[in-house]
Formats: structure tokens, sequence, C-alpha cells
């Protein structure tokens, strides 16, 4: 994984020097809160419903052993002894005192971690694939190129003060495991004809307010343009995005408004004034770069292949977790380990500080000392030796950490809602756990098969509750709380904004409005593999409505 080099030390140490004055200066009254704002907005620091918060950036969810733990270290010193993993990649903390702050950012600088572009109208966190360097299906590792994107981004001139927050997400592999087609820019890695490496180009996806998928402007971009390329993308939304409106100001507003093909003909235009300048990427600075990013030397463990077999028929539990929560490496001795952060009636994403030491601890011991955070909210384990897996299985047990739900219906995704979020219109935390434990047993799961649940706590969307197979938004409705249900969503290569489904429903009575759409698919499904979202595309939403609100209901 990627080291500092003494920029980046310098760079996030003289940050870290700056905001401490500021906090200082802020807490002395110096600073008024207005003009405060904006300073800790650039260090990940926001002000949530009952404390500050701090967002902490994991580039691409790439960690390591020692980086996990300056995270336990943060929790237990600093907050309530957890934080919370989000679909950024990245870790907030709900508690900390702003005079710890500038102490927090220090002790993360001294393993290489900051806060800076959490947050803002700038570029975020750039995202990538959870199996990134592992999967077996991959063009190539997009790690390296989400590195690229983050030394060009870091406090970029040009780029600091955008309309809007900018998101960007890379995959290596046609099966769409990082939702680029709801991004700002979503890039795919492949190959052409000729064998060399480029990207596929989506713009203008995202959530929120107005939904709206990315549009693919490039089917093959070559990669020493990857800068170049994006550079022009984002300055045509810097000229052009809405500064009047905040609702309008994304890039996919832009989009939309002007047409995708205009606006291609726009940033085509600029690129040609930037593809043969600095920006072009040489191949030895690519090539150094990916050196970062080489995988662990892989020793043959062949013997696990028998052992795996008899694990699995001595342990069911064992067996529905390598079933759930193992996926195929390119190394045939080795698998990618999903670690739950979804166990039954808990809180997703949400882990303690022993959780995160022990996380640390078996990194070391299975997995090579690489950790991922995904965007789904789960830790990931790319390489471990088929070998060990029943090891790992049981040293995670005790902790929690070994639920066997990784795709399936407790597997859900929430944001903090209204437990913390000053922009939250109801809870999502509550919804997701009654959720979760009225679907639990193991024999429920199996039945139902992948489904993918996603709670946002405002229109806002940061539960993703758009590319939900079922999608729940918390609404305010006359001083109460109320969640409208869409169905059909999907973030992956075929992804999809789901459907409102009808009138919303109050907090007692949503777990079973779930539960009638899932009784409803059982009910429909030509039979026991066809998932919920291929249901759902081949008979629509008619049959649910029906279920959920009567007979011809015209609800929606």
């Amino acid at each position: 994984m990627y080291r500092y080099d003494e920029f980046d030390h310098a760079f996030v140490s003289a940050r870290v020097a700056q905001f401490r004055d500021q906090v200082e200066r802020r807490l002395s009254g110096e600073i008024a809160e207005d003009a405060f704002r904006p300073l800790r907005l650039m260090n990940g620091v926001y002000l949530q419903l009952h404390a500050y918060m701090l967002r902490v950036a994991i580039p691409y969810g790439t960690l390591n052993s020692k980086q996990m733990r300056m995270l336990a270290h943060v929790a237990r010193k600093y907050d309530r002894g957890y934080g919370h993993f989000t679909t950024r990649q990245n870790i907030q903390y709900n508690w900390p005192k702003l005079s710890d702050t500038p102490d927090i950012l220090t002790d993360l600088a001294s393993v290489e971690m900051h806060a800076i572009q959490t947050s803002g109208n700038c570029i975020r966190n750039v995202t990538a694939d959870h199996f990134a360097g592992a999967a077996a299906d991959e063009a190539a590792d997009p790690r390296p190129y989400a590195e690229i994107l983050r030394q060009w981004s870091s406090v970029h001139p040009e780029f600091s003060f955008l309309p809007r927050k900018f998101k960007i997400a890379v995959t290596g592999a046609e099966h769409d495991r990082a939702a680029i087609q709801v991004h700002d820019i979503g890039l795919q890695l492949k190959k052409n004809d000729e064998g060399e490496l480029g990207f596929a180009v989506w713009v203008g996806g995202g959530q929120g307010r107005t939904p709206l998928l990315a549009k693919k402007i490039r089917d093959f971009l070559p990669e020493e343009d990857l800068l170049s390329y994006t550079t022009a993308i984002v300055r045509v939304y810097n000229l052009h995005g809405r500064r009047d409106n905040k609702y309008k100001a994304r890039i996919k507003i832009l989009v939309h408004e002007t047409g995708v093909e205009e606006l291609t003909r726009q940033i085509e235009a600029e690129f040609v004034h930037l593809k043969d300048g600095e920006l072009k990427l040489p191949d030895q600075d690519i090539a150094a770069i990916t050196d970062y990013f080489a995988p662990p030397a892989l020793p043959e463990r062949a013997e696990g292949w028998a052992s795996l077999a008899a694990w699995k028929k001595a342990d069911e539990g064992f067996a529905r977790w390598v079933q759930q929560n193992v996926h195929p490496h390119k190394n045939p001795d080795y698998a990618s380990v999903t670690i739950s952060l979804k166990p039954i009636g808990g809180i997703p994403g949400d882990a303690t500080d022993s959780q995160m030491d022990l996380v640390a601890d078996l990194a070391e011991e299975y997995a090579f000392d690489e950790i991922r955070i995904s965007h789904e909210q789960n830790i990931i384990f790319p390489h471990v030796a088929i070998a060990d897996l029943e090891p790992l299985y049981r040293a995670l047990q005790p902790a929690g950490l070994g639920t066997a739900n990784a795709g399936l219906i407790t597997d859900i995704i929430a944001c903090p809602g209204l437990d913390y979020c000053a922009l939250a219109n109801a809870r999502s935390i509550p919804v997701a756990q009654e959720l979760s434990t009225r679907f639990g047993s193991a024999e429920r799961q199996a039945e139902i098969g992948e489904l993918k649940i996603k709670i946002s706590g405002c229109i806002n969307a940061c539960g993703h509750h758009h590319v939900g197979h079922i999608g729940l938004l918390g609404v305010e409705k006359k001083g109460a709380e109320l969640y409208q249900i869409t169905l059909g969503g999907s973030a992956d290569e075929n992804s999809s904004i789901g459907e409102i489904i009808g009138r919303g429903f109050e907090p007692e009575k949503v777990t079973d409005a779930v539960e009638t759409v899932v009784n409803t698919y059982l009910a429909i499904r030509t039979n026991a593999s066809e998932r919920f979202i291929d249901t759902y595309r081949r008979v629509g939403p008619q049959p649910f409505k029906d279920a959920l609100y009567g007979p011809s209901s015209k609800a929606a």
C-alpha cells in the first residue's frame, strides 16, 4: 500500500498545526462559529445534532494493522469506544470534543492518516472496489489510479471550492463493486483489443434529492490521459455548475440540463488543450505508484482445500460463513473474506475499539497486514489462505464479527440518521436493528437469498437508499417520522434507481411493510435462484403495491 513521501508528511503536519491554531482561536472566542465553519469542514469536523463529528479519510478503503490500531486508539481515548464506517470507505467518530480534534489529527498523522477533504465543496475521498488487487475478475488493480487521483486532487488550487462536493469511484472489473454509476465520475479499468489498459468514463451520477445514473462519455480512455481527462471534466463542471442553488449544483444536474452530447463536446474540447501537457502520465510514474500496490508474496497453501471440505462438513455455521462471506481470489489457494459489521440486531457499520484491535491482530496473522473497508460498511481481508479460513472464523466469532450475512437481507446499509445527524428527518439505526432482528434466522436469510436493504434518514441519501433492492427513506410529515419505500434499485454494472412504491409507513409499521414485500417476492419468484432484483424487474411494482396497499392500488 502507498507510503507517504516527504511532501505528504510535511503537508499533513503543517495542516494539523494550522488547524490546532484555528481551534484554539475558536475556543477563545477570537473566531466566531460562522468564520470557523469552513475551516473545520476542511479538516473533516462537522457539528452534528448532539456534538462534533470527525470524519477520517481511508483512501480507496485501504489500510494496515498499524492504522487500524490507531483508529481503535482514537475511539477509546477521544470518543465513546467505537467508530462508524461509512459508505465512502471512511470512518466517523460521533463524540469527539472540539478541543481534542488537533490531538486526534496529530495521532492520525503519526500513522499516515488525516481528515483532509472528507467534507466541503471539494473532491472527496476516491473510492474503489474493496476486493481490488485480489479479485479474480479484475482487469487490473484500480488502487494505483485512485492514489494518482488522490495526489492530484489534494488541495488542488483550482478545485478546492467547487459548486458542490465531488465524488470519484474506480473499479477494475466488469462486475461493479464500487457503484461507479452513482458517482460524479465513475471509472472502469479495462483493456482494449490491443491489450492496453484504459478506462470507460462515466459522468453525472449521484443520489440525494435528484437521483440520476451516470452517462458513459468515453468507452476507452488511455491510462496516460487519466489526469488530463479528469481535469477537463472538473473544469467544465467548475465553470458551468450552478452556484445559486445548492440543490442543483452537482454535475448530475449539469449533465441533465445541458445534455450529455453537449457536455461531452465541451469536455473533449477542453481535453484537447490538456492531453499532451504536463498532466500526461508517464509510464514510469504509473509504474512507480503501481509498485506500492504489489500484492504480497503468497506461498502455496494447497492443503487448504481438503481441510476446508472437512471443516464445512463438521460445522454448518462455518459452511454458511464460507458461502456468504468468502470471495474468490486470483490465487486459487487464497480467498478474500468479508468481516461483517452487521451482527443480527446490531448497528450497521459500527465497530468497537476492541473489535478494531482484534481485526488488526488477525490481519497480521492471517491477511498479510492488509485491510479494506467496503462502501457497504464492512471490513475485508483481501488475502487469506483457504487453509486459514477456519481458525480465522473461530477468532472472529466471540467478538461478534463472524456473522454469515454478506449480501443477504441483514447486511443492511444505514446512515446514522436522526440519532446523530442534524440533517436527518428520521431514525435509521432502530429501523435497521428491527429489520435485522426480524429476518435474522439463518434459515430465513437463506430462503430469501441476495437482497440489499439500504436506509437513509433524509433525502441526502447517505444510506444509498435509491440503489437498494429495497430502499427506505426517512421523511418528516406533520412532525412525525415516516418511511417511504423504494423498490428495484441497484448499484452494480446494471445500476437502477429504485421506484417509490407508495405512501410512507410509520416507524412501528415499516418492518411489517418490508416483510410484506419480501413475502410477495417469495410467492411470485419463478424459482429459488431468482433474486429479488430479477423478480422485480420481471414483474414490475404492481404486485408489491397490491400487497402493501390493496388490489389495483394507485398509491404511488
